[in-house]
């Protein structure tokens, strides 16, 4: 496990999101991107996911593109990135940028009507 403060770990996750291609950086302009120290257990169970054995790197808040109809909203989803159970993993800040990134890159699969067995991460 790394120790980064919170300060630093924003700035990693600021690295992380310019190593993005050009194409998914784009695809953020309506999804806010945020840090949480850990998933609740409610975000764990939302999932399926236990709360007493696994843990959560991030999560996609919003409707997927693919479901959204005529009257859906235009408030921005949300991808919220877990701040502690990334650190837990990591050994080093470039593992930190590169788990940040491909978690982005899943949450955005997500976003875009993506199951978890649809990504390469």
């Amino acid at each position: 496990m790394i120790e980064v403060d919170l300060p630093r770990f924003e700035r990693l996750l600021a690295k992380a999101l310019d190593t993005l291609p050009a194409a998914f950086a784009e695809m953020l302009d309506n999804i806010a991107v945020v840090v949480e120290e850990e998933p609740t257990e409610e975000d764990l169970r939302l999932v399926g996911l236990d709360p007493e054995e696994d843990d959560l790197l991030g999560l996609y808040h919003g409707v997927p593109l693919d479901e959204r109809g005529a009257g859906y909203s235009s408030l921005p989803d949300r991808v919220v990135i877990y701040r502690l159970p990334i650190l837990w993993i990591c050994e080093t800040e470039a593992d930190v940028v590169r788990e940040v990134r491909d978690t982005l890159v899943h949450e955005l699969g997500h976003h875009f009507g993506l199951g978890d067995d649809d990504m390469p991460y």
